[in-house]
């Protein structure tokens, strides 16, 4: 009897020990284990963590003066947790959305059940207070307040300064943007991205208590935003302003550069494409609507479209020809209109020739017949070797987006990309910048700016630099070379006969070369061709020629003559430069005098 008492005492002892055992693991599962999220869950019923966006930093140009602004604007967000409560088609409804499109967007967003789902940004104040009438009938349903990017000037640099965009999942997972809430806008293009991290600033955190139908109750703890860093840019806006007005509707770039510092003073990409349109998200269907656009607004012209550049090249074999010592200034070459190479011809631009010409004026009048022969002389390998020398057939190295290098061909690309050998008739129309080679608008900016200032070739920057840089590294060609060539460049523009006179100014001397690329072996006139059959149009130019400030290249594509389409362009936007210039020096002498006056 004594021994069933206690094998009962001793079973009944194990079964509580064995409960108590039991207990103590789950408790510690829900404490230790789960802890964090059951705590979690608790503290969400109550509280809410709003993440306050940071006022992105503004964007200038160089002169100071700014081409963006931060706007607020409100959207309407809904807690999780009562989705179940909700009438998403009466939501619908208030806010001017499609069910099927806010129930697709409700489904998208519940992977994070303790993340607010915005349902609709931009709201109007009419649709503020339609909401608010009827907050009782949407529980955790909510206005908060967000901040936009205003683009002042348009299309205007859009390429150049940029747009937002929503963060992308992969973005989401990389450690930079960590701390950036999933629905937030960070740069996605142009200065925007190559600079979010300064611009960006540091997000804010507030943290509140709301009732059941989430409205707040009190405040429980801030953390203040911090403001991104403003942002100078190179560019001069109004010189970019005129430039893409002169455009109009016609495709091509401009790009102009300090050639002392390698600072963009401006860049055109036409067709160009409006930023405001991502500032505050931009739909599927205008995404697709913008890149299947056969005006391809979204490529940047600039650096991304490459083309053969016509006569400008002549600057680069001239340059060669010049240094190899294979023509001197005083080599005469007879033109005639053209020349005969086996069973080919090779004419000049000039149907009846220049006659005997010089070196001057063969690029003054853009002989192409002098050029063939120079080319002959220097040999395409020399050939080649100058214009890399030069900065071309490589990237220039600008990080706006992928850059394409160009093409640069000699004897060694054909005998391994065409497994063929070099014939000389291809060298006669290398000379001239047609057959193979092929630039981009960018590359013969920066060669135009290694001639103008002595041969340095320097990185192209965006951003406007408060000290002088060293250049990234010096053209191996000899000084009286290179005047040469510009004392050629000045002809071209201001003496008679050049073919660059449409460019010539009464405000700054300008130096340039002409360049019409054939785009198809059709001798007609470019009017009576379909546009997608004419010509290109470029111009190079630098100014002033004495002590050179600005460089550029025009490119109109399919424009025709480079003389008739790029030139003026090119001129305008060179005055345009220089008229900016006075009135900064105005306003800052009446700043001075102001200064003068207040010490006094």
């Amino acid at each position: 009897m004594i021994n069933n008492n206690r094998d009962s005492i001793r079973i009944a002892s194990l079964v509580i020990i064995g409960l108590f055992i039991l207990f103590t693991i789950r408790l510690w599962q829900l404490q230790v284990l789960q802890g964090k999220e059951y705590r979690k869950i608790s503290t969400e019923n109550m509280l809410r963590i709003i993440k306050i966006p940071a006022p992105r930093g503004i964007i200038y140009d160089r002169n100071g003066i700014p081409l963006v602004k931060n706007s607020p604007y409100f959207y309407a967000s809904l807690m999780p947790e009562h989705l179940e409560n909700v009438d998403i088609n009466s939501l619908a409804e208030i806010l001017g959305l499609n069910s099927v499109d806010l129930y697709a967007k409700i489904n998208k967003k519940r992977l994070n059940p303790f993340e607010p789902i915005k349902l609709k940004e931009s709201l109007t104040f009419a649709e503020i207070a339609a909401v608010e009438a009827r907050r009782s009938d949407f529980p955790g349903l909510i206005i908060d307040i967000d901040m936009s990017r205003e683009y002042l000037y348009g299309d205007v640099g859009a390429h150049l300064i940029g747009y937002l965009g929503k963060i992308n999942p992969s973005q989401s997972k990389d450690p930079e943007f960590r701390d950036v809430p999933p629905d937030a806008f960070i740069g996605q293009w142009g200065a925007e991205l190559l600079f979010d991290r300064t611009l960006r600033g540091t997000f804010g955190e507030r943290i509140i208590e709301v009732d059941a139908l989430g409205r707040e109750i009190r405040p429980l703890q801030d953390k203040p935003p911090v403001k991104g860093d403003d942002l100078r840019l190179s560019i001069d806006i109004n010189l970019q302003k005129a430039a893409e007005e002169l455009y109009a509707d016609r495709a091509g770039a401009l790009v102009a550069l300090n050639p002392n510092t390698g600072e963009v003073l401006g860049f055109v990409s036409k067709p160009s494409f409006d930023p405001n349109k991502f500032a505050r998200g931009i739909s599927y269907d205008q995404w697709i609507e913008l890149n299947q656009d056969k005006k391809l607004p979204m490529l940047n012209r600039a650096l991304q479209s490459q083309y053969p550049p016509g006569s400008t090249f002549k600057i680069v074999t001239a340059t060669a020809a010049l240094n190899e010592g294979v023509i001197t200034p005083e080599t005469k070459v007879n033109c005639s209109g053209g020349i005969n190479y086996g069973t080919w011809r090779f004419g000049c631009w000039k149907k009846n020739g220049h006659g005997t010409i010089s070196l001057h004026r063969a690029i003054v009048e853009s002989c192409d017949v002098y050029f063939y022969e120079a080319g002959k002389r220097v040999g395409i390998d020399k050939l080649a070797e100058y214009a890399r020398r030069l900065g071309l057939g490589s990237e220039t190295g600008l990080p706006l987006v992928k850059e394409r290098a160009g093409l640069i061909p000699d004897t060694k690309w054909k005998l391994e990309k065409r497994n063929q050998q070099w014939y000389l008739g291809e060298t006669f129309n290398a000379a001239i910048g047609q057959g193979y080679v092929a630039v981009t608008p960018m590359q013969m900016a920066q060669l135009m700016s290694a001639v103008a200032n002595g041969g340095f070739i320097y990185s192209p920057t965006i951003i406007k630099l408060e000290t002088l840089p060293s250049p990234a590294r010096k053209a191996d060609v000899k000084p009286e070379t290179l005047e040469l060539v510009k004392n050629g460049l000045y002809g071209v523009v201001n003496e008679a006969g050049g073919t660059g006179g449409a460019s010539r100014s009464k405000i700054v001397t300008v130096g340039g070369k002409t360049g019409t690329a054939q785009v198809v072996g059709i001798r007609k006139s470019s009017n009576l061709l379909p546009e997608r059959f004419r010509d290109h149009a470029w111009f190079v130019a630098f100014a002033p020629v004495e002590k050179t400030e600005i460089a550029l290249c025009a490119f109109v594509e399919h424009g025709g003559h480079g003389g008739g389409a790029a030139a003026p362009i090119a001129k305008l936007a060179i005055e345009g430069y220089f008229k900016n210039k006075g009135a900064e020096r105005i306003q800052g002498s009446k700043e001075q005098k102001k200064d003068k006056n207040a010490e006094n």
